[in-house]
Parts: C-alpha cells; structure tokens; sequence
C-alpha cells in the first residue's frame, strides 16, 4: 500500500480516528517551520492560523478594496455637480479638466469633439478619421499602453512622456444615443496607470456624464 492508498482510505474511513484515537496523541510529525516534532493536533492547530491569517489579510485586501470604490465614487459626485453648474461648453470642458486633473489625479487630459456645432477652441481641432473610426468602434474605454494610440499627438511635447492611457469614446444621449460626438484621453507617465486589465465602471460613467453636460450646453 502507496502513500496515496493510505491517504484514501483514511479520507474514506473517518471512523479510523475513532477506534484509534490513542494514535493521534502517540503520532508527531515534522514541523513545517523545522525544528522539533509536534502532535497531529499542534499540526492541525497551526494549518487554521495560518487559514485565519489568509483570511485575515483577503478581508484587509477586500476592505481597501471598497475604501478606494467610495473614494471614487464621491468623485464622480463631485464632478457630476459641477458639471451639472456649468452654463456652456467652455465652463463644462474646463470642470473636466480640472476634477480629472486635480480630482483624480490624472496628468494629461485632452478632449476632442466632432458630433456637435463647432467652436473655435482646441476641443474642436481636426481629429484623424482614424481616431473617429477607433472611438465610434469602442464599446468600452481603452486603457492600455500609450504606443500606437494615435491621440496621444494631441498632448504635443509631453507625447513623448506618455506611457499608458486611457480613451473615453463621448456617446450622445436621447434621441440619437449611441452616436459618437468625441474622445476623450486620459494620460499618465506611469506604465501601469491605465492597464488592459483595470475596471472600466468609473471610467464609462464618466464619459456618459461628460457626454451628457457636453450635449446640454452651448458654446
């Protein structure tokens, strides 16, 4: 009989530690931290601290978790009410930049628009119809490395800098929902900023409140 018989039919025969219930105060095994041998009982007394201990630390892990949500989400609130004070599209692009800049701590942020009645300021600049196809075609935001993301030219001399970003296609809401009025990019010199991976919850509510103040507000 192999080791993995003797571990089976222990695991089939519970029954075994019953009858034989002297064993486990007569059998000591090898501590796993070296050293001296211990009970089967010290053994097993030492797997649930290191159970509670996992526990622990994935309950620690779960509450900064729900911290960081609520830091997120008061944010959000943050810049929906003051998108919603914003009396024209000027005002509106400049509480976005500045909550995403001074709020969420995002170093580049450029927005373009090409769904609504133009204007003369930098929002409105000729985009590629590459980047217009790239944002109609975007179910989600694109977070991920800043190489080969045609937008990034929009940033100018910190281009350069960039290592990952994030693309928030801006949808027009009502009547004509879905349609694709502009992009908005977020940047950062941080390789792992804005990732392949990273939840896009926050992001998509963002460009749906930007989308929305942007369509309500004249130039």
């Amino acid at each position: 009989m192999d080791a993995n018989e003797v571990a089976a039919y222990l695991k089939n025969h519970p029954e075994f530690f019953i009858q034989y219930a002297e064993l486990l105060n007569r059998i000591h095994i090898p501590s796993p931290h070296g050293g001296r041998a211990i009970s089967i009982t010290e053994r097993q007394l030492g797997n649930l601290r290191d159970q509670v201990r996992q526990l622990e630390n994935k309950l620690a892990e779960l509450i900064r978790f729900g911290e960081d949500n609520d830091a997120v989400g008061t944010k959000v609130h943050r810049l929906s009410v003051d998108l919603h004070g914003a009396s024209d599209r000027a005002a509106t692009c400049s509480v976005l930049y500045d909550h995403l800049r001074d709020d969420f701590g995002v170093p580049h942020v450029a927005i373009r628009l090409w769904g609504l009645a133009g204007g003369d300021s930098v929002e409105f600049a000729a985009v590629e119809a590459g980047i217009i196809a790239f944002a109609a075609g975007c179910g989600e935001p694109y977070c991920g490395p800043a190489q080969g993301q045609a937008a990034v030219a929009w940033l100018g001399e910190q281009a350069g800098h960039v290592r990952s970003v994030a693309q928030i296609p801006l949808r027009r809401l009502g009547q004509s929902a879905g349609e694709c009025i502009g992009l908005m990019l977020l940047a950062s010199e941080e390789a792992q900023r804005f990732y392949g991976e990273m939840g896009t919850l926050y992001l998509r509510q963002i460009g749906e409140l930007a989308a929305a103040a942007l369509c309500r507000t004249s130039r």
